[in-house]
């Protein structure tokens, strides 16, 4: 790759994964807070809960869009920017990836539905699990892509076969001492943007 290629693919890579990091930081954050929200409402019955949970339901639903297009974007440039890694550490990210893809669009995807319409064709306790299964969702997708990211910034638990990384442990490469760096500062992380943002929305309405 001759050096303005190169150049331009890593601008491009930067800005595409610049933009998608916002909403998925936001949305787990958010979903932590519905679940809350959702719990104090079934369990005091004051409205004031309800009202605020659905403000907040709309505005993550759209975040939530838009971080899984964003994703799908992000995904395409690891195949047209950077095809030889991807070619390299596809028989490890392949998996993560998949894990990742299955648990955002099977647990996240099942139960955002019954979050966005089900209040009124389902229990209250199971709109209540379908709120905290979202969030669940939401960070089991953040866990994998920890994993796949600790792999990629210092690899463990592979061979080399014919010029391409194979999973030699996938207890390793899941469970990194990296990973548990990673992982709890990309949860934090998260949880202080969404805490951000309701605390200056909140302040807005307010004065």
């Amino acid at each position: 790759m001759d050096p303005t290629t190169l150049l331009l693919s890593r601008l491009q890579f930067a800005y595409t994964v610049s933009f998608h990091i916002i909403f998925p930081s936001f949305t787990i954050g958010l979903a932590a807070w519905l679940t809350v929200l959702e719990a104090l409402h079934q369990w005091t019955g004051r409205q004031a809960y309800r009202v605020v949970f659905e403000f907040w339901l709309k505005i993550f639903g759209v975040a939530f869009g838009l971080g899984v297009v964003s994703g799908i974007v992000m995904a395409f440039q690891f195949g047209t920017n950077w095809s030889e890694l991807s070619r390299m550490s596809g028989p490890i990210q392949g998996p993560l990836l998949t894990y990742e893809t299955f648990t955002a669009f099977a647990l996240e995807g099942s139960f955002f539905g019954i979050l966005l319409l089900g209040r009124a064709r389902v229990s209250p306790w199971f709109y209540l699990l379908s709120t905290g299964m979202v969030a669940l969702g939401t960070t089991l997708s953040a866990f994998w892509i920890m994993v796949n990211n600790s792999f990629m910034q210092v690899p463990v638990g592979y061979v080399m076969e014919n010029g391409a990384f194979a999973p030699a442990d996938w207890s390793k490469i899941i469970f990194s001492p990296v990973v548990w760096v990673r992982f709890p500062h990309m949860l934090l992380a998260s949880y202080l943007t969404g805490a951000f943002c309701v605390a200056a929305t909140g302040a807005w309405y307010l004065l």
